[in-house]
């Protein structure tokens, strides 16, 4: 059996609603691929943050790519920046929020999946720029 590969100019964006801050880059999911897991970039553009959220039985995994922000997980709060890894455990109340300049990546995967692809791909489909695919290709920003 062949591997699932892409590469980033195959990846599909959305915003989950019009006019939100925040961008999910689905890498791989549920159901393109029919894994039990979503593998997606979050992309937070100045001062966005994610709503607080629980997921009732998945993991979710943020891998800082690019940026900084801070992150609570139920009472704590953490700095994040590039390199930092975090798993939020089933069951807690989670924020990721922006506090840098400049945009804030995140590779981020939950798993199960708990219905997270259909979430984002009933969103609003978007666009990567140059800086967006900058960041993907592991290319360092100026």
């Amino acid at each position: 059996m062949l591997p699932f590969f892409k590469r980033p100019d195959q990846y599909e964006a959305f915003r989950i609603k019009a006019g939100e801050s925040n961008r999910l880059v689905i890498v791989f999911d549920s159901v393109k691929e029919k894994l039990d897991f979503i593998c997606c970039v979050e992309i937070f553009d100045a001062g966005g943050k994610t709503p607080p959220n629980t997921h009732r039985v998945a993991d979710e995994l943020f891998f800082v790519l690019e940026g900084e922000g801070r992150a609570r997980c139920d009472d704590s709060w953490l700095d994040l920046r590039k390199g930092d890894a975090m798993v939020v455990p089933a069951g807690a109340e989670h924020v990721i929020e922006n506090t840098g300049e400049g945009r804030l990546y995140t590779l981020t995967v939950m798993v199960p999946d708990e219905n997270f692809t259909q979430l984002i791909r009933s969103g609003v489909p978007d666009t990567l720029d140059e800086e967006d695919l900058a960041v993907l290709q592991g290319k360092v920003l100026a």
